[in-house]
Parts: structure tokens; sequence; C-alpha cells
């Protein structure tokens, strides 16, 4: 029974990665999707046209991922945020933000291997998904650590304005956008502010992934773009006429994602904002990144 498991899942994660490396090929070869039609006819959001956006009542169940919250705000996740089957959350991500179907596979399969339950019979909350150092770790960049706030729904807004603000790029038009470069420098702001607040502070490898992962996202599937990161983060809302920035024929495959990852995670530099604050005699909770 013991040996099951770990088998299964290797030669499952094989099907999936190689799977995954397939779509990344053809990703490369076939044409994109046009703008306006990222999002599947037929699916909420079509045309960027999203449903009504209502935000969560006392007893709605909400986490860490402001993109998990967001669909469940707009009503494509049940508004409650409760029992939610894993096995029908990986196409809703699928079709609402343009993942590749090995990445809305491999997540809530994961999702459900952690929190001990069945991808193909059971269901979830949204909230249990913050089993702290599963999938939730310290040091996010828009909430603060679980051991000093439990409650991990709600983004804290000033690590979100602080974020926003540290954005140097712009695109063609002038607008702001939120770059590899800023990501690296806030999320070594992040960890090293966390480390200094939070005595129960940890961080292993494979959770650092994690967290440039998550942050990755904000530069493929929102494209960087701060007007519309401000409306997903502060409020947990997709923007009106907003869809994917991703427009592979597959989706957002590990392949192609996995580049930005590793950018930013191989950025972040600890050390570089722990000699800053040295230097300028300041706190790790005030200083600039």
């Amino acid at each position: 029974m013991f040996l099951i498991t770990p088998i299964v899942n290797f030669f499952q994660n094989l099907l999936v990665f190689s799977w995954d490396f397939v779509l990344t090929i053809a990703n490369i070869l076939l044409p994109k999707l046009k703008v306006g039609h990222v999002v599947p006819a037929g699916h909420p959001g079509a045309g960027g046209k999203w449903p009504e956006y209502v935000p969560p009542k006392e007893g709605d169940s909400r986490c860490s991922c402001p993109a998990l919250n967001a669909l469940a705000n707009h009503g494509i996740l049940p508004h409650d945020g409760k029992n939610i089957k894993f096995n029908e959350f990986g196409p809703i991500i699928r079709k609402s933000y343009n993942f590749a179907s090995t990445f809305c596979f491999f997540v809530p399969n994961t999702a459900a291997n952690m929190l001990k339950k069945s991808y193909s019979k059971d269901t979830f909350d949204l909230a249990e998904l913050d089993l702290h150092n599963g999938i939730e770790h310290d040091a996010s960049l828009t909430r603060e650590d679980s051991a000093l706030v439990p409650d991990q729904g709600k983004p804290h807004l000033p690590f979100v304005r602080e974020l926003l603000a540290s954005a140097t790029g712009k695109d063609k038009d002038g607008n702001a956008l939120l770059t590899i470069k800023d990501l690296s420098a806030y999320s070594a702001k992040r960890r090293v502010d966390a480390r200094k607040t939070n005595p129960n502070f940890s961080l292993s490898r494979s959770h650092k992934t994690f967290g440039s992962s998550n942050s990755s996202t904000l530069l493929t599937i929102l494209g960087g773009r701060v007007a519309d990161l401000e409306t997903f983060l502060v409020e947990e809302r997709l923007p009106e006429g907003w869809e994917s920035r991703v427009r592979t024929r597959n989706g957002l495959t590990f392949g192609a994602f996995n580049v930005t990852v590793f950018k930013v995670e191989h950025g972040i530099n600890e050390k570089a904002y722990e000699e800053k604050l040295a230097k300028e005699g300041g706190d790790a909770k005030t200083a600039e990144v």
C-alpha cells in the first residue's frame, strides 16, 4: 500500500510533464489565439464579459490565492468557496486563465494529495488549501505570514500597495509594468522582513519555488500590468474586459512558465537587501527595495 502511491505518482508526473513538453512545442508552432478570444465561447468571461462581482460575505471560504478568490467572487467557482470538486476545478482554471491542461491537472491533484483526499471523488473548501507549508508558505507577497494572521483569505493591502509601487517597467503606451527584476527585489524584501517579524518563519527550497511560481503568474497570466493587478490583488476582482495575457493555443505550460519562475527566483538576493539595510541603518519593515 505504501509503495503503490509513490510509484503511481512518479509515473503520473512523468506522463504529465512529457505531455507538457509536447504542448510547449505545439504552442511554438501553432498560431496564437486572437485578442478577445482567449476565454472560450460559452464560458464565463468570454469576450471579457465576466459575471457580476460580489465580495465575500461572512462564512464564505477564501484562501491565499487571489486568482481562485476572484473566480469565487465572480461566481465562476461557488461563491461560498465550498464543496469544490477537485476534478472539476482544473477545467475552470484552464478556461478562465488559459493555463495548460497539464497545469490544471497537476495542481488540483497535488492539492488533493496534500489534503489526503481523492482527486476523482472528493471536494474541498478554498480555505483548506492554506494548510501551512503545504502549498501556502511564509513570505507571501500579498499576505502576512499565517503565524501572525491565521486567516489567509484577505490580502494585506500595505504589501500589495508596496509591491505595485515598486514597478519600474513601462509598456509601449507608457503604462506601468511589474518586471522580473521588480518581483525578485520585492521577494527578497519580503523574505528578509518575514524572517525578522515571524518567530516561526520557515521557507524551504520547494516553498521558495512555490513563492516564485505564484508571483510569476503576475507577469504571465496578468502581463505585469499594474492597473489590472491593482484590481486583481486589492479587490480580488477581474477587470471588465480583461482576459489572460497568455494567448498560446494550449495555454501556459510548465515548460514556458518555468522560464519566468527560474528568472524570478534566480534574481532574489536576500543578502543584498540585508546589506542595504545595514548600510542605511534602516528597518526591514520600512526600508524601500
